[in-house]
């Protein structure tokens, strides 16, 4: 390696100093000309790819036919309040590289935060140890789908970054948030908060791809609890976490929106419970996000479906895939699922995928049926004879440097009707039914078949008007019975994207963010039940 200590101190403190100051003044600037400025993709530092070819060079001379790099720094912050006082700040930094190896067609995977020659060395050594005994227990050589090589560097499209936004302006916005929501009566308690990363990611592998990624995510958060004669009803907004800056914090205007949300706690409070039986079930796309992410996201996973999460997260109903794809009929002709990691604002958005692979937009459910999985490289083999495409749909991700990349979720959603239409309309369409806005309470079996969800509230509509709010409301239904009652669906205007900014899978755990866009829709004949005590 040609840096020598001296050398990698320095740069090192440059990088950190750049990434300290250069967003500051990138804003600074643009409040001068008014003109927001998008702040600009850094690239990988010398010393960080110097590292990288050491690995792959001591990962090839182990013996390892194929080797990726992967060098991270994470920089997670969160601020949380209740009333006037602040309960957490937590501001935490990780920087390390994960080494992946393939030797004799077996995955080995270590990790280390010694960022010098001897650290990345012995990780890549580590890991072609692990490959050569992992294949004793492999039932199939691993074979990867090919993709092109590629260099490049991306970054979430920002023009304020959230780390750099001091804490005392993020408290001042909270505090300011929970001051209006506690001048509405009724209302007790109020809690606010928000999510934040930074990730600068570079990823290098053995077959000459060479890409460095920032992805910048923020999630914020606000509840509120009213008491009355009724009791206490709480009522959390849906403030969907976001790809974005701190530019989108500022755009939700959560001081000028508080006393409306918490106004609807109090209204809960009053509100009459609902009587079990069939309704028409409308969903805002507020609380509907949330049922994709358990319904289709997780069981159209191919690596579920193929009983490689059973011990930790369960299967699916979606298996084995030679008896599904092409041939489950999921839903109505009006479903229509799409995979992607490109959608502008979306917490799955990429410039490429923890294996170099870009991303793509793809059909997971079309018209109904059933037609592809979410893949890996490796995983596309598996399935390539069914679907005809050796190609991964791009769906690798590790959340950390020290943890090994697998497939995970791409932003998965229901897209909308070509008949322009909105929740309004479909109301004026329904003469017995029930609209839930915001996600609550939600419960999904093993295989991702049967479920029980419930939402923040709820609203009765008789002969095609709303008649009042409703509360304790709950619906159940199994997948596939629950989407082929699906007969009404809004436009493109009626549109929206929620999402999670933590989503877990694998054993060991590991923490997604992703985001599920969709339209109002309508489902026919739903089972509901009340989750009240009924006194």
């Amino acid at each position: 390696m040609s840096n020598t200590r001296r050398d990698f101190l320095k740069t090192g403190a440059a990088a950190a100093a750049a990434t300290l100051v250069g967003p500051g003044l990138l804003h600074a600037s643009s409040q001068l000309s008014k003109v927001p400025l998008l702040i600009a993709a850094p690239a990988a530092e010398t010393y960080v790819l110097d590292l990288a070819a050491e690995a792959l060079n001591a990962a090839k001379d182990a013996g390892a036919s194929y080797c990726d790099v992967r060098v991270g720094r994470y920089r997670r912050q969160s601020v949380n309040t209740r009333e006037r006082r602040i309960t957490g700040v937590a501001d935490a930094e990780s920087y390390g590289i994960g080494v992946r190896t393939l030797v004799n067609g077996s995955w080995g995977f270590a990790a280390t935060s010694n960022m010098t020659r001897e650290g990345v060395v012995k990780a890549a050594r580590e890991a072609a140890r692990i490959s050569r005994a992992a294949k004793t227990v492999q039932k199939r050589p691993v074979e990867l789908a090919p993709t092109p090589v590629v260099k490049g560097t991306w970054m979430t499209p920002v023009t304020r970054d959230p780390i750099d936004v001091p804490i005392e302006e993020k408290v001042a916005l909270l505090f300011a948030t929970n001051e209006a929501a506690l001048k509405v009566p009724g209302v007790r308690f109020v809690n606010s908060g928000m999510q934040l990363l930074r990730e600068i990611k570079t990823y290098v592998n053995s077959e000459g791809t060479e890409t460095t990624q920032t992805f910048v995510r923020v999630g914020p958060s606000f509840s509120a609890t009213a008491v009355g004669d009724g009791g206490f009803q709480q009522y959390t907004e849906e403030l969907a976490p976001r790809g974005s800056g701190w530019e989108y914090i500022e755009q939700l205007n959560m001081p000028g929106n508080a006393a409306r949300w918490a106004q609807l706690a109090v209204e809960k409070v009053s509100a009459k419970s609902v009587e079990a039986g069939r309704y028409d079930l409308i969903l805002d796309p507020t609380n509907l996000w949330l049922t994709i992410h358990e319904s289709i996201g997780h069981p159209t996973e191919l690596d579920r479906a193929m009983g490689y999460e059973a011990n930790y997260a369960g299967t699916s109903f979606v298996a084995p895939p030679d008896k599904k794809i092409g041939k489950l009929k999921y839903g109505t002709e009006l479903m229509n699922i799409q995979g992607d990691r490109t959608q502008e604002g979306s917490l799955a958005r990429v410039g490429w995928d923890d294996e170099g692979v870009a991303p793509e937009k793809w059909l997971i459910i079309q018209k109904g049926m059933f037609k592809d999985y979410q893949t890996t490289r490796e995983q596309a083999a598996w399935i390539s004879r069914l679907t005809g495409n050796r190609k991964s749909h791009g769906c690798s991700f590790a959340d950390s440097w020290e943890t090994v990349q697998f497939q995970r979720m791409p932003n998965v959603s229901l897209l909308p009707g070509t008949k322009e239409q909105s929740l309004d309309d479909i109301i004026a369409a329904t003469d017995k039914g029930i609209v839930i806005k915001n996600r609550g309470s939600w419960s999904i079996d093993h295989q991702r078949y049967n479920f029980q969800f419930s939402g923040q509230v709820f609203y009765e509509v008789k002969g095609g008007k709303v008649t009042g709010m409703l509360k304790d409301v709950a619906y159940q239904a199994n997948t596939p019975v629950f989407w082929t009652s699906l007969d009404m669906i809004g436009g493109k205007s009626s549109y929206w994207l929620g999402g999670s900014f933590g989503d877990g899978k694998g054993e060991p755990a590991q923490s997604n963010s992703v985001s599920h866009g969709c339209p109002p829709a309508r489902f026919r004949n739903v089972n509901i039940v009340s989750t009240g005590r009924g006194e």
